[in-house]
């Protein structure tokens, strides 16, 4: 029920936010044509607390990405924390000890946008120099076992460790219960962990396609471990 609800109703959320700001950058635009030829060194000096308050975004990786990026970005995170959001207010689906992986893409023009909370996979299939076609992850298997993962689960009081008979998946539980044992660091519901370190924010990245690039698979991580 938590997967559909996801499968869903990101997709139209995503979409709507981008077109929110997308409206907003041209409007912004048009201000700034408008006052450009006003504006003192007091003007240009001011910040808004909304724009400080943005530290999703830093200076230095907007000089690495192209502007679409930086919008599609803040549409991804305003996204994914609303859907998370309305799951938890969601009265007819318990999203308590229940939750689901994600993995969303955008491609605008040669640019591509993708961001995944757990472990569903982005995968492209591209040509290499002898014409093979080679898959290439383009998301980061997002599990409990990764250091700065972990590191932020154990600061919130949460705990990470692998069962005895299974040493190689790492697991979030309870601090005191050995409850639920999941495998992710980062998923939309099961909300009984979203106080000790499990969040909903995606991983973004970005990738310029080229002529090698040739399709892209998203799939879950049931498909990706067959």
């Amino acid at each position: 029920m938590v997967a559909k609800k996801v499968r869903d109703s990101l997709p139209l959320k995503l979409s709507t936010h981008w077109e929110v700001s997308m409206t907003s950058e041209v409007v912004l635009r048009a201000i700034s044509l408008n006052t450009s030829g006003s504006m003192n060194s007091e003007d240009t000096s001011f910040i808004s607390a909304d724009e400080e308050s943005r530290t999703s975004i830093d200076l230095e990786e907007k000089e690495k990405h192209p502007e679409i990026f930086q919008t599609l970005k803040e549409s991804f995170l305003s996204a994914f924390k609303m859907m998370d959001r309305e799951l938890r207010m969601h009265a007819s689906i318990d999203c308590f000890c229940s939750g689901t992986t994600a993995v969303t893409l955008i491609k605008q023009g040669q640019f591509l946008i993708v961001g995944n909370v757990g472990d569903s996979r982005a995968v492209l299939g591209m040509r290499d120099k002898d014409d093979s076609l080679l898959p290439v992850q383009l998301t980061v298997d997002l599990k409990p076992d990764l250091p700065v993962e972990a590191e932020r689960i154990r600061k919130c009081k949460g705990r990470v460790f692998a069962l005895r008979d299974e040493p190689e998946v790492a697991r979030v539980w309870l601090p005191k219960n050995d409850s639920p044992g999941l495998a992710m660091a980062r998923a939309f519901g099961d909300f009984c962990l979203k106080d000790f370190g499990l969040i909903s924010v995606p991983d973004i990245s970005y990738r310029c396609l080229t002529e090698r690039d040739e399709f892209i698979v998203l799939a879950t991580d049931g498909v990706g471990a067959n």
